[in-house]
């Protein structure tokens, strides 16, 4: 392989090539093998290869955890973390949750429909392809079995939104606004950087994608050819460590964390300089890898592969850098993906109950979900009873839904039916997603229509018309434009900064998302390198909490400029950032004022009852086993 000039980050790449990779015979299947060039790194850096939370346990009486010195890993230490390979379940075993789907079976083109209201006239403009056409861009390496093409599973609201622009419509660009709660406008594209300029060394944060093959997928700075030889190194290590019948999970070296992940065919790594750990990393890795699911499908990305093992995915995810650039910057500044739960919009009870109810009344046969979403915050959601009897909505379904939505200004143009598939829920097949605002030009207030019915388009669409009306009769989008967060200091806590609450105490028969409250970020945290910084330390506290190696309950945590308490209990988990002089005691009495105010307000902060409808009954499982093989209109490409 053709050598070029590392920077620091992968410069361990190379030397960890050198390190001599012993295996202990003795050693049984599952368990981790540590492989070191010099001595270990601290407690601190290395890390259980367990995925999985454990129950805390009682800390000693000294609860007090010192901030740490320095980066993950020393200057001089290079360790790498190893473990037996674990293979995954074929796709046969999965997407057995309550959905029609055809993971095996070739995708016959279907029409697509992006329905566009004009703000200057009354007219709509409908673009809808022939049923038997087919992409332009539609790869011909990779066909199915019996010769149809299979493999043009582009995001419809990426075409979507260039035929529009194609129209002159949608030009302005506008920001959707519901990325407005304090998470940053994402940054302009970093595809042209220069990937040997200090600049790109500088970055806190890499993350490439790429195949088992070494082909270039995805990388969050710099283009994927200019990487190429840098993912080849990558790949090289990875098969280099398979080959002793082994994988390589993390290497810390030189002040970086560099995670691996293996996922199917598809190769995802971290490079970090951050203080997160491990597994927190191997978290934004998930979602990244999730993400690009919820465009192709598992089954779809499997069977690509299969067919040719060094196919370019980059062919069918062209376009789509702007979604997974936008989910590494929610990543990076949104703590509801730290805490994996969904921050729903305080509002007053009795509206979200009337707004609850509107979407209850509001349905179509083969509709699952209704969600109303504003300021990139959950107003209320509203599910189909069959449906969560055999599955649940996870909260990272929710966030890539919410990270879609706010990375394309295509969903502003008028009403948009998309495929999405919620990995979660089921990674091998597709809901269609009706999604449309209902204030334009403001674009506040999102509504979101789940169904498994490709053609229930303009049924889907007369229930929005329904929403509509009946909002318009109660006025409920001027209360919601009023509803917003709230401040801390509302809270009547002195020296309460900030917090992040959790609660565990919900009815398991209700089956709903988990959810966490946490106030704006005010002075000190006002800008967006404070608000980093506190978001690290939080970041620090929950890698302690959660750590497999020393589970906690509780720490309190005097940093330099603020202090800090963490509190993990049966019901609740909660992180609280106070002012630097309080005290161990103090902390303890203000969080236990902050909990009653948390109880008083929960009926705003929190969905505690969703909602449920019920529609024309779904066939069973085993119709649905049997439907599954005439089934030919699941994939993004049916309908392109």
């Amino acid at each position: 392989m053709t050598s070029m000039p590392m920077n620091a980050s992968f410069s361990v790449i190379y030397r960890v090539c050198d390190v001599n990779m012993e295996r202990d015979d003795s050693q049984e299947k599952g368990e981790t093998e540590e492989i070191t060039s010099c001595d270990p790194p601290s407690a601190d850096c290395i890390l259980s290869t367990g995925s999985s939370y454990h129950t805390p346990v009682l800390p000693s009486d000294n609860h007090t955890v010192p901030e740490p010195s320095g980066a993950v890993g020393g200057d001089k230490n290079t360790n790498v973390t190893l473990e037996e390979p674990t293979y995954p379940p074929t796709s046969d075993s999965m997407g057995e949750k309550g959905l029609q789907a055809a993971p095996d079976q070739d995708l016959e083109p279907a029409p697509v429909l992006v329905k566009e209201e004009e703000t200057d006239a009354c007219s709509k403009i409908e673009y809808q392809n022939c049923s038997g056409g087919q992409p332009e861009t539609v790869p011909e390496e990779v066909s199915s079995e019996n010769g149809q093409d299979d493999s043009g599973e582009f995001m419809v609201t990426i075409l979507a939104r260039g035929k529009l622009e194609e129209q002159g419509v949608g030009a302005k660009r506008r920001s959707s606004p519901l990325s407005e709660t304090g998470a940053p406008e994402a940054p302009p594209s970093h595809r042209d950087e220069d990937v040997t300029a200090e600049s790109w060394r500088q970055h806190r944060k890499h993350v490439f994608v790429l195949s088992e093959a070494g082909k270039p997928i995805y990388s969050r700075y710099g283009s994927e050819e200019a990487l190429s030889s840098t993912m080849g190194v990558m790949m090289a290590l990875v098969s280099f460590v398979q080959s002793s019948d082994n994988m390589i999970r993390s290497v810390y070296s030189d002040g970086h964390t560099v995670v691996f992940m293996q996922k199917g065919p598809l190769v995802l790594v971290s490079v970090s300089s951050s203080r997160q750990s491990e597994k927190q990393l191997r978290g934004e890795l998930l979602y990244v890898y999730y993400q690009i699911i919820s465009m192709l499908t598992q089954a779809s990305i499997a069977r690509i592969f299969q067919h040719k093992k060094n196919y370019d995915l980059r062919r069918l995810l062209a376009g789509s850098e702007k979604i997974l650039d936008g989910l590494l910057n929610l990543v990076d500044s949104d703590p509801s993906f730290l805490l994996a739960a969904v921050h729903c919009l305080p509002l007053v009870s009795s509206l979200r109950d009337s707004l609850s109810q509107i979407l209850q009344k509001a349905i179509t046969p083969n509709l699952v979900f209704s969600i109303l979403i504003a300021k990139n915050q959950l107003l209320t959601i509203v599910q189909e009873k069959t449906v969560i009897e055999d599955a649940r909505l996870e909260p990272a379904d929710v966030h890539l839904l919410l990270n879609l939505i706010g990375a394309s200004s295509a969903f502003q143009a008028g009403e948009i039916w998309t495929p999405i598939c919620l990995p979660l829920f089921n990674p091998d097949c597709y809901f269609y997603a009706y999604i449309s605002y209902l204030d334009p030009p403001e674009c506040t207030v999102c509504l979101l229509l789940l169904s498994t019915d490709k053609e229930a388009f303009y049924a889907v669409a007369e229930c929005k018309r329904r929403i509509e009306v009946a909002m318009l009769a109660q006025s409920s989008l001027s209360l919601i434009a009023k509803a917003h967060s709230y401040s801390v200091s509302q809270v009547g806590v002195s020296d309460l900064r900030h917090f992040m609450y959790k609660p565990f105490d919900v009815p398991d028969n209700h089956k709903q998302l988990t959810q966490f409250t946490s106030p704006e970020m005010e002075a000190p945290y006002s800008t967006e390198e404070e608000r980093m910084r506190l978001l690290d330390l939080y970041r620090y506290m929950h890698g302690r909490i959660h750590s497999s190696s020393r589970a906690l309950k509780l720490i309190y945590h005097v940093a330099e400029r603020e202090t800090l308490l963490a509190w993990v209990t049966s019901k609740f988990e909660l992180y609280t950032c106070f002012s630097p002089l309080v005290t161990k005691a103090c902390a303890i009495n203000a969080i236990t004022k902050l909990l009653r105010w948390i109880k008083k307000e929960e009926d705003r902060l929190f969905i505690r009852y969703p909602p449920k409808y019920s529609t024309t009954p779904n066939p069973s499982k085993s119709s649905r086993r049997s439907d599954q093989q005439d089934s030919t209109d699941n994939g993004f490409m049916s309908l392109l």
